[in-house]
């Protein structure tokens, strides 16, 4: 047990060296933003659809588990995920603090600025039920995505590589994850605290996995250009050469 748990800890410090800076701090930051956006609803919808704010950068952390995925395997990625929630996690309860320092916020000094100094309390300090429920669907959703891709990809045996696998598997991956990680938040949270029906909350995971697909659809040359570099470039050898190993024994 002693050494399975050393091995684990190696394959997840393994996991955040290995990764390029300029794919795990994105997914970082989007993983942060996905909290921080998920407290704004968007009006004007009809009264059908319920959405919110988070929907226009959760697509950067799947196509960043996409590409790492595709590189380094579905166990990389999900160790990346953990790391990208704790991270957050931390910066979440920074902002925590910082809400409850006595103080006024730049826009307090408007009309009515006791209210709106009192709104930006709450919503930079986050409320529970929004952080949890959101951390508990994008962890569920990670394992998702990450699994299905993984997977999908083994369905191509002649041309593994090629871009038709990496957009299909792609694809199938985000849609699957994307609709697990709304559902999942949807009912949590929004059908709880919210007052969303259950047509909204299936219709909001619909909706928004829509949504971020035809994003990962429009970005995916990116993350495919971004895997054959890693491939031409050797990336990750260390990490590859150490998973290869163990898996060889």
């Amino acid at each position: 047990m002693k050494q399975k748990l050393k091995r684990e800890l190696k394959i997840f410090a393994l996991t955040v060296k290995s990764v390029p800076a300029y794919v795990t701090v994105p997914f970082v930051l989007a993983v942060f933003c996905m909290n921080l956006l998920a407290n704004k609803s968007i009006e004007g919808l009809p009264e059908w659809l319920a959405l919110d704010c988070g929907i226009i950068v959760s697509w950067v952390a799947f196509l960043s588990m996409d590409t790492v995925v595709k590189r380094f395997g579905a166990k990389a990625s999900t160790y990346l995920s953990l790391f990208a929630i704790f991270i957050s996690l931390v910066f979440c309860l920074i902002l925590f603090i910082g809400s409850v320092i006595p103080g006024a916020w730049g826009e307090s000094f408007t009309q009515n600025g006791g209210g709106i100094n009192a709104a930006l309390n709450k919503t930079f300090g986050g409320t529970w039920y929004v952080l949890a429920g959101s951390t508990v669907a994008f962890i569920a959703s990670a394992v998702i995505n990450n699994t299905v891709n993984y997977f999908t990809g083994k369905l191509f045996r002649k041309k593994p590589d090629g871009a038709a696998a990496y957009f299909v598997r792609s694809y199938v991956s985000t849609a699957v994850g994307q609709f697990a990680d709304n559902l999942i938040f949807a009912f949590l949270v929004s059908h709880f605290f919210f007052g969303w029906t259950a047509l909204q909350c299936v219709t909001c995971a619909l909706t928004g996995m829509v949504a971020e697909l035809l994003c990962e659809v429009v970005f995916s040359p990116v993350g495919y250009a971004v895997c054959r570099r890693w491939e031409k470039c050797g990336t990750g050898a260390e990490y590859l050469e150490f998973i290869n190993g163990e898996n060889g024994k």
